[in-house]
């Protein structure tokens, strides 16, 4: 389905932050490209249109977090302190860091 031999580069998984003019200009720049079924990929394919790189950024687990389970700091709300967006999280760990925090 695409027709290059990689992906442009993109900002994968659960979340991203970005001003509203470039929220605008995604917009436009998505109605005039074919929709490529990976949604992720999709907004690097438009970034790139735009001349616009996704910058990577330590707050953001994408990957999930690797936590120590017999580790005592998974329970303190310090280890969630710097995080802006965790992937691969279960509804019962979501509501545990929540309450923590």
């Amino acid at each position: 389905l695409y027709n290059k031999s990689i992906y442009p580069p993109y900002a994968g998984g659960g979340g991203f932050i970005m001003d509203g003019p470039l929220a605008k200009r995604l917009h436009k720049t998505s109605e005039m490209l074919e929709l490529y079924p990976i949604d992720d990929v999709f907004l690097g394919m438009c970034l790139e249109v735009l001349k616009v790189s996704p910058i990577g950024h330590e707050g953001f687990k994408t990957f999930g977090i690797v936590k120590n389970k017999n580790s005592k700091m998974n329970k303190e709300p310090c280890f969630f302190r710097s995080m802006l967006v965790v992937h691969k999280l279960l509804p019962p760990e979501l509501l545990q860091m929540w309450d923590l925090v």
